[in-house]
Parts: C-alpha cells; structure tokens; sequence
C-alpha cells in the first residue's frame, strides 16, 4: 500500500489527487493530529515525530512513503531516507519547486507556508538550487491552518486574512505562487480572487501524485508490491476537529479514521 501522513488532516487534500492520478491503488494515510501542528515545533521533534510515523506506516503495510507534511518535508525528508534506505520515501516540496520554475516568466516567485515551513527555507533553498537567478518572497500565514480546521473557507474574515498576507507578495510583483502547506489547496478559490489571473498558483499535490505515478511506470518492482483496490485506512493520532466535514470537503464523502493512541 501507498502511507501518506501528514501534521493532521490537511494531507487529505494529497489522498485527493493520489485518488485522481493512481485510483488503483490502496492508501494508508496516518494524520498526527494529536501533535498539530508541527509549524511551530523543533527540526529534532519533527524527525522524532516522523520516524514513528513511517515506523507505524511499514508495520501497517506500507511499501513506499509520502511525506503530505511541507515542514516535515522540510526538516525530516533526507532524515528519514536515511533512516529507511530501502525503503522509496517522497517528499511534497521538490515537485511543486519544479512546476513553479517551469511555469515562472518574471523569476519572482512567491512562497505561503506555515511558520516552521518559512523558517526553514526550504522551498527557497530548493528553488535556488534550481536555478539561483530567480526571485523569491516568502510569507508565513499562520492563521490559514486553523480558519480551514474550523470550516471557515469562504468567510469575510478568512478573505480578509488573506488579502492581509497576500499584499507583500503581490506588492513584489510575483507571477507564481506556491501553496506550502497541505491545508492551502482548500482555500485556493479565496486566494485565486485575491491574486487574480496574472498569478499563477501552484499545488504541489498535484505535481507530487504525477510525480509518483511517473516513477511507478519506471519501478515496475515496486509497482508489483503495491495493493489494489478501495479497501483504504485512516488513523489519527487524536479525535480530530471537524474531521467529517473537512474530509467530506477534500474527498467529496464523509471518512471514518481509527484512532492509534501509542506507536
């Protein structure tokens, strides 16, 4: 099976494209809700944190890992590899660097994320290293995270927000703009409104499931090991919030998810 986890729930937005790209395939995903949110957390708790996920993961029969988490990704990615050699691990950050350097004509590129995402500069590294003439801006939008788990999707407050977070980057005049964090892909209509159409925005969800489907043709191994089917899982770590409703807003139907109290 595909473990995909993710800080909480926000990587269902993830599970939503993997169902749209590779419908074949069954999907164990592992929300850590009871430890959200990891934006503002350590590097050396994140890979804490992330080494008894994908522990958990393997044990529930997982042969490849998804890494939804963008601060995760961000701290624990190259951690984890080495950690589990054998094991193919996928992180969200690299595809959607990829689609924004492809897609840019000005080089500005913008950047949301969590704080701990920002902070780690690891989008802007990546970029950089892509291609170290590009332009990029970078904000933390805190809020964003929990006007989603609250449902707050298309309220006045939540576009005011925005606009307030969004200003700097259209200010810059960026062209391309990268939604780091799992829970953004929800709001993308209010920030569409926001940008306008000259801004082009960027879901790494979708260039990661692509990505992924991409390297099965090639690992036809590892395509063999994969399970088939709709028999999917869902574990938290918590009671998640508005859970029903957020993944009935993902993936179109409401999902039961088991608890997993210890690893």
């Amino acid at each position: 099976m595909i473990g995909i986890f993710d800080s909480g729930i926000g990587g269902l937005t993830i599970v939503k494209e993997f169902f749209k790209y590779l419908p074949k395939y069954q999907i164990i995903y592992f929300g850590d809700t009871a430890r959200l949110p990891y934006g503002t957390k350590s590097p050396n708790l994140i890979k804490k944190w992330s080494k008894e996920i994908v522990k958990f993961l393997i044990k529930t029969g997982a042969k490849v890992v998804i890494i939804a988490c963008h601060t995760s990704s961000a701290w624990a990615a190259d951690f984890l590899k080495k950690e589990f050699p054998r094991l193919p691990i996928f992180e969200i950050i690299t595809p959607g660097i990829k689609q924004a350097i492809k897609i840019t004509k000005n080089k500005k590129i913008g950047i949301i994320g969590s704080p701990g995402t920002i902070k780690s500069g690891a989008h802007r590294k990546k970029l950089l290293g892509f291609n170290s003439t590009l332009k990029i801006y970078s904000q933390p939008c805190p809020l964003f995270v929990p006007l989603v788990e609250e449902g707050w999707i298309n309220r006045p407050e939540t576009k005011s927000i925005a606009e307030e977070y969004l200003s700097p980057l259209k200010k810059k005049g960026i062209d391309t703009l990268i939604l780091a964090c799992t829970h953004y892909p929800l709001l993308k209509n209010t920030i569409s409104k926001i940008t306008g159409k000259k801004i082009k925005i960027i879901n790494p969800a979708k260039d990661l499931a692509i990505e992924f489907k991409n390297f099965l043709e090639k690992n036809k191994k590892v395509k063999k090991h994969l399970k088939k089917g709709k028999n999917h899982h869902f574990f938290v770590s918590d009671e998640p919030y508005n859970f029903k409703i957020l993944s009935k807003m993902c993936l179109g139907k409401n999902i039961n998810a088991k608890l997993v109290n210890s690893f």
